[in-house]
């Protein structure tokens, strides 16, 4: 294969080196284009441009792959915890036992936030959304801790990597339990870092709580599936944001607002919408199926289906099995589940989806596990966030140490020309 390609313009012809990474991906460097040819790319939507050289996540939508850091992400959901995935994509390997310890002690002894920020999270109405609730917050900690990172520095980063990671649930916890209308809490250092997700969420003021390992297992494997997804909207808006050297807070902040769009975070808060409206017109999944069938009809079946995997969402085969252990274990009579596990069944045996890879995806699963829980469908999206904070760490410290330039794509011009008053 030749290391250059070629294009010819104007009688002239310009080459441009590839570029292949190490899983024998293969693109055209054209950083020089406008400057040799005049020209510039339209690729609305950047389906078809890399915006940087990343070593944090593979992804192989064709075959169905998903690796963090060289590791599948089968292999990190049997025999890893959430914390060693967040180790793993932030430092690059994964920690050994004295480094796992080190991690932890530094979060706890970092797990609280300052109390003025109740003020602000009481200064919203409950009905405001909890993705517009969390991403204010977090904003809200550059004013608690104005520092600037020094990104030159390893110990100004791992202070400002730690205390996102330690403060994070809690603004996650205060929120869900703004929405519950329940007294807000801390975390309980002597848990592990999920059950202290699942302490801070669930916890009744009035009631012990000790979290099931069902629900330790299946939270750990959600935070661990949307733990990082590549160069998705909310990721390349952390990046992009990053880029003008904003904070890291600043940029995370970014991603949740990224993150919030129902094309992006919200797709299992829309699985759940679908169920109910399926329910609210009295639950006949087989008339949904056919709707989803007929190609005049605008209803979409939610949750099936992926637009980067083409085969199988390597996600949702994992998510499954939790969440049928979720179910199992709760023995809950819910009818938008029985709709959800109706649907499920009826789409694996319809060889119109079978002929077309329609299977079900992890926000399918996820939707499903998250309202078994209780937690509120609005909530959805944040347990997303959740999940997703180490990836974000990751690629806002991978960008700032690339000394990447400043995010500013170009355009095609296509407004009035130049007019006279």
């Amino acid at each position: 294969m030749s290391d250059l390609v070629k294009l010819t313009y104007q009688d002239q012809t310009f080459e441009f080196p590839l570029i292949e990474g190490s899983e024998n991906e293969v693109g055209i460097d054209i950083k020089t284009l406008r400057a040799k040819t005049g020209l510039i790319t339209f690729d609305p939507g950047y389906k078809n441009t890399g915006s940087c050289k990343s070593s944090i996540t593979f992804l192989d939508g064709e075959e169905g792959i998903l690796r963090y850091r060289g590791y599948s992400i089968e292999d990190l959901c049997e025999k890893a915890s959430f914390i060693d995935v967040a180790f793993l994509l932030i430092f690059g390997e994964l920690p050994t036992k004295k480094e796992l310890e080190l991690f932890n002690k530094e979060i706890r002894q970092d797990s609280i936030v300052d109390e003025d920020l109740k003020s602000i999270l009481k200064s919203f109405p409950k009905a405001a959304h909890p993705m517009g609730v969390l991403s204010s917050l977090t904003s809200a900690l550059i004013a608690f801790n104005p520092n600037s990172v020094d990104v030159d520095s390893d110990q100004d980063m791992r202070e400002a990597i730690i205390m996102l990671m330690a403060k994070f649930p809690i603004l996650v916890s205060w929120t869900h339990r703004k929405v519950k209308g329940l007294p807000l809490n801390y975390a309980n250092t002597s848990l592990s870092y999920v059950e202290n997700i699942a302490h801070m969420m669930f916890k009744r003021p009035h009631q012990d709580f000790t979290a099931s390992p069902v629900l330790v297992n299946a939270l750990n494997k959600l935070l661990i599936l949307h733990a990082d997804h590549e160069q998705n909207c909310s990721t390349s808006t952390v990046r992009i944001v990053g880029s003008s050297h904003a904070g890291l807070f600043a940029s995370v902040s970014a991603g949740i607002s990224a993150l919030w769009g129902p094309l992006h975070g919200g797709a299992n808060q829309a699985v759940i919408e679908m169920l109910e409206a399926i329910k609210a017109d009295g639950g006949d999944t087989k008339k949904y199926m056919a709707k989803a069938k007929d190609k005049n009809d605008p209803f979409r079946l939610m949750g099936f289906g992926h637009r980067v995997y083409k085969n199988f969402d390597p996600r949702a085969r994992i998510i499954k099995k939790a969440a049928d252990e979720v179910l199992q274990e709760l023995e809950i009579t819910d009818p938008i589940l029985q709709i959800a596990k109706d649907l499920e069944q009826e789409a694996l045996n319809d060889q119109y989806f079978i002929d077309r890879k329609l299977y079900p995806n992890v926000d399918f699963y996820s939707g499903i596990i998250y309202r078994a829980l209780g937690i509120p469908t609005e909530m959805f999206t944040v347990m997303f966030a959740l999940g997703r904070l180490p990836g974000w760490i990751a690629q806002w410290l991978e960008m700032r140490k690339n000394n990447e330039p400043i995010g500013r794509p170009r355009q095609i011009y296509d407004g009035k020309t130049l007019r006279n008053i």
